[in-house]
Parts: C-alpha cells; structure tokens; sequence
C-alpha cells in the first residue's frame, strides 16, 4: 500500500493506491506542518482518522509533500514521526512545492510554480530539479498574497475602522470579532496561521467590491514583484499555481499577470490528483 499526501497547514489529503494504482482509500487529516506542530500533535491528528490508524502497518511507502517542510531540518523531523508510525513504509518527505510541480507540470518542461493556500511560496523548475530564490520565513514576515495574510489585513481594516461599514456588519455576522476570542486563536491555541486564513473566504465571496478588489490586487502586485520576478526568465515560461486562493481568484490572477506581461498556465485547487498519476507512471 502506497500512501501519498497532500499536506497544507490547514488540512491534508490522503490516497492511499496498491501496487497497479488502484484506489483503497481517501481521506483527510488536519494539515501537518512541522514548524507549528510538535510531535505528539501529529500523531494525535493521525489516529483520529480510523483508515490511516488501521493501515498504519500495511504502508510500505508514504509520499509526504506538505507545508514547512522546505529545510532538511523539518524534513528530518517529521520523517522521524513518520517512521515510528508507519514501522513498514519507506517514507519520503518534501516541501509541498514539488505536489504543485509533479501535478501541474509536464515530465520535463521548465516552469515557475507557485502555491496560493493558507500559506505561499514559489520556485523555478527547471525540467528535473527545483530552484528556489526566496527562502521563506513564514506566516509572520513572508507568505504574500496568502489566505493568512489576506486574514490578517481583513482583521486589521476592521479593528482600525476601515472596512466600509456595510461589509463590517457582514464580517461580524459570519465571524466571532471578540478580542479576546481572536487573541486567543492567534496566541493560545494551534496553527494561528490556518486560523487567520478563514477570512480569506470573506474576501473572495466579496471580491467585487472596491475594498476587496484592493486588497487582493494589492497582495497580487506584491507576489509577482517578490516572488515570480526574482527568476529572470518569468516572461518565457508559464507560471503554475496549486492552492484555494489561486484557484478562486484565477480572474484577478489573469488580470495581474496581463499587466506584468506574464504566462498564467495551470490553475489548481489540489494537486492530490495529479500526484496520482505522476506516481503510478514513477512507481
């Protein structure tokens, strides 16, 4: 039995597959981003799902590409969880970025692939190997045009007073804007970053409105100048997005990158299907 996750910081995605790529079983775990969870907190979200718990023993491989884990450090970390949970399987940990590339992207073409989720990032791919020019640092300082920080700008133009107020009775009749119920999430309990990405679906359903049109042009701008053209070749090949953000705001994507003279190519929402393939063709 072959398992293959896709891991986010909000939720991941299971498939499990036997040897010929038929499928046992799918299901879906909280995300397992090593940075913001300890050991024990994995293990917990592993067995509350009764189809990972049962065939904990019958893995002979788990395919693991998830948020945080882009240092050989986190990479380290988790395998080691991995590997006392799963005493059978030969485990493989990588950052999400290579999901987004093995889905999005045919075997040996070039492309820049990016991920717009909870969190953010980009690299170049160069046909065989993944470059990365930023090195991120997480949802406090980096992940630009991300569910997190659109979350965080959403919380801020309420508390400053600078949501239109027609949208601020909305925001308060969909969301528990007490202080001390935000500062709790933020500082007292787990995953604070997947947390602040649950505004973000207030800001899609209301993108076409002036105010949000301006923060989701805003968080656009600041991506592509960030991240995509820090790679000098940006115009001559397609740019790739996996992630909810990117999925639901494909128009204004299209839009940014008309402006800045870009390729938009694949756009989606999991990559979990497309690693399908790319491992039954690889196995």
């Amino acid at each position: 039995m072959r398992l293959i996750v896709d891991s986010g910081s909000t939720k991941a995605d299971w498939i499990a597959i036997d040897d010929n790529g038929k499928v046992l079983f799918t299901t879906q775990t909280l995300g397992l981003n090593p940075e913001v969870l300890e050991a024990d907190e994995i293990i917990e979200r592993l067995n509350d799902r009764f189809d990972i718990l049962q065939n904990k023993k019958n893995a002979t491989h788990l395919f693991f590409y998830g948020a945080g884990c882009g240092t050989d450090r986190m990479k380290l970390s988790l395998s080691q969880v991995f590997k006392s949970y799963f005493p059978n399987a030969i485990i493989s940990v990588e950052e999400d970025t290579y999901a987004a590339v093995y889905a999005t992207t045919p075997k040996g073409q070039k492309a820049i692939v990016s991920i717009l989720g909870t969190g953010s990032n980009c690299s170049y791919f160069d046909g065989k190997e993944l470059h990365q020019k930023v090195q991120s640092l997480g949802y406090i300082v980096m992940d630009d045009c991300s569910g997190n920080v659109f979350g965080k700008e959403l919380i801020r133009k309420y508390y400053f007073n600078k949501m239109p107020k027609e949208l601020a009775v909305e925001f308060e009749k969909e969301y528990d804007l007490d202080p001390d119920a935000v500062k709790s999430k933020l500082y007292k309990e787990p995953n604070p970053n997947a947390y602040l990405a649950t505004f973000a679906k207030f800001l899609i359903q209301h993108k076409d409105t002036e105010f949000c049109k301006k923060i989701i042009f805003k968080g656009m701008k600041s991506f592509v100048k960030n991240y995509i053209r820090q790679y000098d070749n940006c115009k001559e090949v397609p740019v790739h997005f996996v992630g909810s953000i990117a999925f639901y705001l494909k128009d204004e994507l299209q839009q940014t990158f008309d402006k800045y003279d870009l390729k938009l190519g694949n756009v989606l929402r999991r990559p979990i299907d497309g690693l399908i393939a790319y491992h039954i063709a690889n196995k």
